[in-house]
């Protein structure tokens, strides 16, 4: 079978750069990239983009052997209707590993095209780092790297108003731009880079916060011989998704010139606000994939379909989401209720093989913006903990002890925060697991010790599911809770 590259599948020159993406993985090729590949076909956007690893491993080298090309397999179920759709993503024009050559990095600014600076670094990734400093080749953190970046362009262009971006981060927080751009501001700050490019920021770039939505599995690696089957040409960076897809993007009629989604079929909302679709979204979809990853693998799960189709594991997601998240949001129930029931449509795709562990990615952070929200809206409507999230709560923080019957758990998360917990679980006290995990305020914003039978509860929890496993565990936990 021919190797994937222009030449062997018959594709024009690449287009000029557009857009820096800051991240390779499944979601941004899944999303981003495919979004802009409609604009390219739909309203002739000639946008090409260059891929930005902002980690010290990833996927540019094998992007780079492959000219930036990769298969999208986009599979569901649209008003009873099962689809299939097979596109070839082709605007990706190089991927650039700043850690291997940051020149390479740094000349990306310089680009007379560039645009657009997109990002999904996860919700971990748009953080201050006091550490990092302008020297560095590169800083640790995404937004100290884009800021080098943008000096870089400030200095090349020499202000100019006119070389200013549009930077639209993608990751799932609130506000993802505005906190962005604080983080910017504070960096030219901290690092005396003046007050001339720090109203070029505010007065030269735009930055508009979004909400993105799309079930990305990524590789299908238990079905890559059907996927492979399907191709004339070897491809290592398949990525399947679902075919739903909704970016809602904060901005008015300049964005809306700039990004002429609007002539594309894409569900591409530019809207002056987001948040009542951002905090449906993160609530109900995300808050309960992140709600039932620790919970559903403990029990012997490892999709995201078995989740949902168990008996068990079913009923406790579906009661997590219709009977404690619904309950803390104030939009009309019944829309809330046919939004949840199509997220289990989505849930159930019958094509998509999600597997538990692919979300399991920095899922304390995670918690603190999709589940603990919704644990602490509750806890003000009823007076009293949600039975179903906090016990989920108490499975996240055993499936961070990081085996469970002999077995690794696939838990992924940045190394202070995996060796704080290998720490708290030295005592294998429950109670004071449950207490000392609870009162790390770095991790969830607050002490959540101070909220009522929380710790307690958590402790019972987690006392059970060591004894009994997660189906009895809960079952005795309920008893009481």
């Amino acid at each position: 079978m021919k190797k994937l590259n222009r030449a062997n599948v018959g594709l024009e020159a690449k287009r000029p750069i557009k857009i820096v993406q800051f991240g390779e993985g499944n979601f941004l090729r899944a999303f981003i990239d495919y979004a802009f590949q409609e604009l390219n076909k739909k309203a002739n956007f000639n946008a090409g983009i260059a891929v930005v690893q902002p980690i010290d491993r990833g996927l540019v080298k094998m992007l780079n052997d492959q000219d930036g090309l990769y298969t999208l397999f986009m599979k569901g179920v649209k008003k009873g209707k099962e689809i299939q759709e097979i596109e070839l993503i082709d605007n990706i024009v190089k991927g650039v590993d700043p850690y291997a050559n940051f020149e390479e990095y740094l000349s990306l600014a310089k680009e007379e095209s560039l645009e657009f600076v997109i990002s999904n670094t996860t919700e971990a990734g748009i953080a201050y780092v006091g550490s990092d400093t302008p020297n560095m080749q590169p800083p640790s953190s995404f937004p100290a790297k884009l800021t080098l970046l943008l000096h870089e362009r400030f200095k090349h262009f020499n202000g100019d108003s006119g070389k200013g971006l549009t930077i639209i981060p993608c990751e799932l927080i609130n506000h993802n731009s505005e906190t962005l751009k604080g983080i910017i501001l504070k960096y030219i700050s901290d690092w005396n880079l003046g007050d001339d490019f720090k109203n070029w920021i505010l007065e030269s770039n735009a930055f508009h916060s979004t909400l993105v939505d799309r079930i990305v599995p990524g590789y299908p690696k238990d079905e890559i011989e059907d996927y492979n089957a399907q191709l004339d040409y070897a491809d290592n960076l398949i990525v399947a998704a679902e075919v739903f897809l909704l970016w809602v993007i904060e901005g008015g009629d300049d964005l809306k010139a700039k990004l002429p989604f609007d002539k594309t079929d894409l569900d591409v909302k530019i809207v002056d606000d987001m948040q009542p679709y951002r905090t449906r979204k993160v609530r109900i979809l995300n808050g309960a994939h992140t709600a039932m990853v620790p919970f559903s693998y403990l029990y012997g799960n490892r999709t995201v379909k078995q989740s949902v189709d168990n008996d068990f594991t079913g009923k406790f997601i579906n009661e997590a989401v219709f009977n404690e998240i619904i309950d803390t949001l104030e939009m009309d129930r019944d829309e809330l209720n046919s939004f949840a029931d199509e997220i289990f449509d989505r849930f159930r795709n019958p094509f998509i093989i999600h597997n538990l562990s692919s979300i399991a990615l920095n899922s304390i952070s995670k918690f603190t913006v999709r589940v603990l929200p919704s644990l602490l809206g509750y806890v003000d409507v009823h007076g009293k903990i949600p039975t179903n999230l906090t016990f989920a709560f108490a499975c996240l923080i055993r499936f961070y002890k990081g085996t469970w019957k002999g077995e690794t758990l696939p838990v992924q998360d940045g190394e202070d925060i995996v060796a704080k917990f290998a720490k708290i679980w030295e005592s294998n006290e429950f109670d004071k697991v449950a207490k000392e995990t609870l009162s790390i305020e770095e991790y969830w914003g607050q002490d959540l010790t101070k909220v009522a039978n929380l710790s307690d509860a958590v402790a019972l929890a987690l006392r059970e599911i060591e004894a009994n496993g997660i189906e009895e565990g809960f079952a005795n936990y309920n008893k009481t809770y």
